[in-house]
């Protein structure tokens, strides 16, 4: 699904020569670096360096990684990326499987005033509390938000800051393409996206990682207008793959008002949704 070739390449084109001491003119055709200029940069040899970006040379050194990833300019996500990439033969991870622990619905049960929902590596959505399935208006189990993004234009202007959605979006399955590149769902899950849709072709094209932990989310809901929401992620160690997410509002915002006249109206309008703990995490398909 992800390769270190692919990403070196991407990686290479977008580093600025005259940032790393490289004098350009109007004669230079290549966008970013050259193979030959990486590799005197990182200190290998060309050829080293050209058969690592043709998928021919395997496990490279922590100082070969280190120097490529100083030269490249990558940030923190993706250089923890490009070592992943780059042990993908000796080990890939595991995600989790089984049942949801039910300690972990109780916690959602017990978030009242905040959307909040697990989600898996794939971006689908195992289980979320009332204001969730309120703020989606839909059931919780069976949604993944990847196609909600990009496949089901009705649905598109639930997210008020969609082009932002999907860069953040194609980052997080990047990233999880690397942790988890065995994984077929998440392979067949890819290439719907990639049929399906023309933005979601040029993103991944891009190989840009992003790891988003926390920051602002903006949702325009049909019945209570917009709300801009801080998201939280929080990793679950015991359940590789699964985060729980929480959508809060500032107090006195107006925000916080939306979500208290969503949770008024979901009260007179009962939204109705199978508990997500009827079925099991590894066979959830998300669709």
């Amino acid at each position: 699904m992800d390769d270190l070739a692919g990403f070196l390449r991407t990686r290479r084109a977008r580093v600025d020569p005259v940032a790393v001491g490289i004098p350009t003119d109007s004669r230079r055709r290549v966008a970013g670096l050259r193979r030959e200029e990486v590799a005197h940069l990182s200190g290998v040899s060309v050829d080293y360096y050209v058969r690592l970006e043709q998928g021919r040379a395997t496990q490279p050194s922590e100082q070969v990684l280190d120097a490529l990833a100083r030269v490249l300019g990558l940030d923190e996500t993706e250089r923890g990326h490009l070592y992943r990439l780059a042990r993908q033969r000796r080990r890939a991870a595991k995600a989790a499987g089984g049942r949801l622990r039910p300690e972990l619905l109780r916690m959602l049960d017990l978030v009242t005033d905040a959307p909040a929902l697990i989600m898996s590596h794939r971006m689908d959505v195992l289980a979320g509390n009332r204001l969730a399935r309120l703020l989606y208006g839909r059931p919780i189990p069976g949604l993944n938000t990847a196609r909600h993004i990009f496949l089901e234009e009705a649905e598109r202007g639930l997210y008020a800051d969609w082009e932002s959605c999907t860069r953040d979006g194609v980052g997080h399955l990047r990233l999880a393409a690397g942790k988890y590149p065995d994984d077929p769902r998440l392979a067949s899950l890819i290439g719907e996206l990639s049929m399906g849709s023309d933005r979601f072709r040029r993103l991944w094209a891009r190989a840009d990682v992003r790891a988003r932990t926390h920051g602002r989310r903006a949702y325009r809901h049909p019945l209570v207008g917009l709300l801009e929401l801080h998201q939280e992620n929080f990793a679950l160690p015991d359940d590789p793959g699964l985060e729980l997410l929480v959508l809060s509002a500032p107090p006195g915002s107006p925000a916080e008002d939306g979500l208290r006249l969503l949770a008024a109206l979901g009260a007179e309008h009962t939204v109705t949704a199978p508990r997500a703990d009827a079925g099991a995490v590894g066979d959830r398909g998300g669709r």
